[in-house]
Formats: structure tokens, C-alpha cells, sequence
């Protein structure tokens, strides 16, 4: 018989040693996580499984289980109807810009953290250089400006160039984000930016500054600052090659607003686009032209995408497209050239290539255009980049208008989708559309059926297929001699 003092329990239960039983206390399982993208695995491997980064992988400290009970504490205030609440405190301030308060619903709201994402050189700090300059000069309470990028010299240099010194705005060069702190709280500003969150760090987190576990360290300090001092806080941040916000995903759950800042390098235009807000609407876009003095606000930049000219010529086409809620006219230029190689070349600049490969193939199966032989380049006027199906009709009259030597009239405006049958399908805002174009001088239309009310003055032709409008384009069109005759 065994005697009590040799009996052995089995792992995970007590353990008897002729006494009372002692709990065996479970080893931590040690997990490890990627500094960049933050996933997680069980063992340590050379390559990140989800972001396919090298020598990512390092050893993290286990999360603790969640607590199964949580104590009931002091709230910070009563709880209280929703009449009864005080708005004046989130109410909207112009910051100064008017197409980045278009953007954000008014202006900047006490407490709003911002996130301006774009590419580098699109122009950012300039952007936000101007707008402090605009908040210390009208608001009456000053502006910080952190850089971690650049130094106090060169962010001075820019300002005395594009006109932005002012005694109300003060500058920083810091990447700790305890010096950053520090800096506010000797300033007291009314609107903070920091330049950028990737480059700021903190001692209380681990990891190098632009990883995730500091981006989000940093991120969350800064958010918990804005919301216990009422102050506006705009954080730049970089963008990965494909174009999205760089570190973690819980870096835009945590801001109220994203901002997308983009431009060609190629052209002075750049768009502000809302990509989330809480305080206003999330599909507004404000545009911007970058100049040597700085960068201004377009209130108008239909004329930016229109190319003006004395000669009419084949091969262009325009349509009004809506960015946002913001009507714009856009110029949509083909041209087609005979083709020595098996395979014509298709060449795309500011549209979608996967439409413009569609419409060609819809323009010569049902509008009989040949263009199997031929070459054909499509793109937009002034870098503009369109990608609404609403401009369909209007590249297709322009490949049609270039294969066949005839110019569209001037004063004509094409909207509507272009479907594979050949059919023309209604979009959104027809009338808000071509009430735009009324606006800038045109008195034609070509639209979709059932497009709705259409504004007076305006003649207004509905066509319901490819070939209705290639119809009205050898009607109305006006015949050119090839350029090789002269």
C-alpha cells in the first residue's frame, strides 16, 4: 500500500507531500510581437507572417488576464439629460483657412485631435504653417508648433518665405514626448502641432520612435491631453507606399478626424480630403494651390482643370465630376494614333485604367468605332485625377471625337456611366452638375435618362446609349482637317 506521504498528484491538481496541498502556480508563456505592424506570434521567427518585415520579431512581456471583477469608482461628473448639456465648449473655431474649415465642418473644435496624413513633399508642414499663422494672428491665444523633423532654423527659414512670422507663434524642435509636455505647459497655446507623431518617443514605452507600441504610446498621451485641457491638437503623419496612414491601425481609432493630403508633385494643385470625422461630414474635400510665397485656398478650382484655347480641337471632352459635395468640371483628352506593333498600346494618366479599357471596349463593339488597330492615350487636364463612372460618357465621346477627326463643341458638357450594352445610366446631383457648368459658360448638355429637373437655360440633351450621343457628336460636331494635310 502507498503510504499519503508518497502520493503525487497529477499536473495541475494540488500537490500532497504528507501535508496540505500547495497550488502549483502555471508558467507565463512568453508570446512575441512585430515592432512594426504589432502582430503577434507564439514563437520567435526572422519574418513577420502579416507585414512580411525582417528581423521584426522581438520578445514582449504576456498581457495580464482581465480582472473578473471590476470595483465601481467616483465618476467625474453626474450623468444628465442630453438638453441640458453644455455645447459652447465643442462648438467650432475658424482656424483662419477657409478650405480647411470646409473640410472639417466650421474650423477646429476644443479637445478634436487631427491626424494629416500624405506623401512626403505633398506639402504638409506648409499647410500647417500657415494655418498656426493664421491662429495666432486672429484667435487671440498662441500657437505651438513642434517639430521633431526638421530644426527651429528651417521651419524659420520656410515661415519668413511664405510670409507666416508672428509673435503669438511659438516653435519647438522635440522628439520626447516629456519635453513636449513640458513645452506646452509653458506655453498654454490654443492649438497644437506636432511634425510628426512617428518622430516623437517616450522613455514610459518600448521600442524606437516610429514603432507601434510608441506611436501608439505617444498617440494616446497626446489624445488624453487634448480632451483634459480643451486643446485642438493636429499630428502629422507619414503614409506607407500604398498610400495608407503609417503604424498602427489604432492610430485612427484614437483621433477624431483624418485628413488625407494629396498631390502630384508635377502639378501646384492639392486636395484636403475628410477621411473620418466626428464633428462634421467625412466626404468633404478643400483644394489647395502650392505656390513659391506658401500654399493658398482655391474656392474655384473648376478653372484649374479646364484648358482654355482659341482652336478647337478633336480629342476633348468635358464633364463635371463631384469631389466631396463639391461640383468640378473636369477636361478628359484622347488621342489616337495608327499602330505599327501586334499590340496597340493603351496609355492612361488621372483616370482609371480598368473603365477606360471597359468604354474602349463598349465604344467599338457597340458604337462601331475601330480602335483595334490604334493606339489611344486618355488623360486629364491640370493632374486632376477622376474616378467617378460619371465621366464615362465624356471619355467616350473624346476617344470617338479623336478616332474620327471631329471636335466636340465647346460649349458642351457630357455626364453620365457608360454601361457594357452600351447603355447611359442616371448619376447622382445631374442638376447640381450642370448647374456648375452654367455657371463657367456652358449652355449644352448631354445626360442619362431620368436625370431629374434640369436648370433653365440649359440645353439639355438626353441620350440614352452610346450610339444616341456619337449620333449627336457627328450632328453637332465640327469636322477638322488631319493635322498631316497642312
Amino acid at each position: 500500500m502507498v503510504s499519503a506521504a508518497r502520493r503525487v498528484s497529477r499536473p495541475g491538481a494540488g500537490l500532497s507531500v504528507g501535508g496540505p496541498s500547495v497550488a502549483v502556480v502555471a508558467r507565463t508563456r512568453a508570446i512575441y510581437r512585430c515592432a512594426d505592424c504589432g502582430h503577434e506570434v507564439a514563437k520567435w521567427v526572422g519574418r513577420c507572417p502579416e507585414c512580411q518585415a525582417w528581423g521584426t520579431i522581438a520578445e514582449a512581456a504576456a498581457a495580464r488576464p482581465a480582472l473578473a471583477k471590476v470595483a465601481a469608482g467616483a465618476p467625474s461628473a453626474p450623468a444628465m439629460p442630453i438638453a441640458r448639456v453644455d455645447v459652447e465648449s465643442a462648438r467650432a473655431r475658424p482656424s483662419g483657412v477657409g478650405e480647411l474649415d470646409r473640410v472639417l465642418g466650421g474650423g477646429l473644435v476644443p479637445g478634436a485631435v487631427i491626424l494629416l496624413a500624405g506623401e512626403p513633399g505633398v506639402g504638409k508642414s506648409t499647410l500647417l504653417l500657415e494655418v498656426t499663422h493664421r491662429w495666432a494672428a486672429g484667435s487671440g491665444s498662441p500657437a505651438l508648433y513642434v517639430t521633431g523633423e526638421e530644426s527651429a532654423g528651417q521651419v524659420r527659414l520656410r515661415a519668413e518665405r511664405t510670409g507666416a512670422l508672428h509673435d503669438q507663434l511659438y516653435l519647438a524642435a522635440e522628439s520626447d514626448l516629456g519635453a513636449l509636455l513640458a513645452h506646452v505647459d509653458a506655453v498654454k497655446p490654443g492649438l497644437l502641432i506636432v511634425d510628426s507623431v512617428q518622430t516623437m518617443a517616450t522613455a514610459t514605452a518600448e521600442g524606437s520612435a516610429g514603432g507601434v507600441t510608441q506611436v501608439r504610446a505617444v498617440a494616446t498621451a497626446l489624445v488624453a491631453l487634448a480632451k483634459e485641457r480643451g486643446l485642438p491638437v493636429v499630428l502629422v503623419g507619414h503614409v506607407t507606399k500604398d498610400g495608407s496612414v503609417a503604424g498602427p491601425r489604432v492610430l485612427e481609432h484614437l483621433v477624431d478626424v483624418v485628413l488625407q493630403f494629396e498631390g502630384d508633385r508635377h502639378s501646384t494643385l492639392r486636395l484636403l480630403r475628410g477621411v473620418k470625422n466626428r464633428f462634421g461630414p467625412s466626404d468633404e474635400v478643400g483644394c489647395f494651390e502650392l505656390v513659391e510665397e506658401g500654399i493658398l485656398g482655391v474656392p474655384d478650382p473648376s478653372g484649374l482643370f479646364l484648358n482654355k484655347r482659341e482652336v478647337e480641337v478633336a480629342g476633348t471632352a468635358v464633364t463635371v465630376v463631384v469631389e466631396g459635395k463639391r461640383p468640378l468640371l473636369a477636361e478628359v483628352q484622347s488621342l489616337v494614333a495608327s499602330s505599327s506593333m501586334p499590340t496597340p498600346r493603351r496609355a492612361v494618366s488621372g483616370l482609371d485604367s480598368a473603365r477606360v479599357a471597359m468604354v474602349l471596349a463598349v465604344l467599338e463593339r457597340r458604337g462601331k468605332v475601330k480602335l483595334g488597330n490604334a493606339d489611344v492615350y486618355a488623360a486629364t487636364v491640370g493632374g486632376m485625377k477622376v474616378n467617378e463612372p460619371a465621366a464615362d460618357l465624356a471619355l467616350a465621346l473624346a476617344v470617338a471625337s479623336a478616332a474620327r477627326d471631329v471636335a466636340v463643341p465647346p460649349d458642351m458638357v457630357a455626364i453620365g456611366e457608360v454601361g457594357l450594352a452600351g447603355e447611359v445610366r442616371r448619376v447622382a446631383g445631374t442638376g447640381r452638375r450642370l448647374t456648375e457648368a452654367m455657371r463657367l459658360g456652358f449652355t449644352r448638355a448631354l445626360v442619362p435618362p431620368d436625370s431629374g429637373p434640369m436648370p433653365s437655360g440649359m440645353r439639355v440633351s438626353v441620350v440614352e446609349d452610346v450610339k444616341a450621343a456619337l449620333r449627336i457628336l457627328r450632328k453637332e460636331g465640327k469636322p477638322l482637317r488631319d493635322q498631316n494635310d497642312d
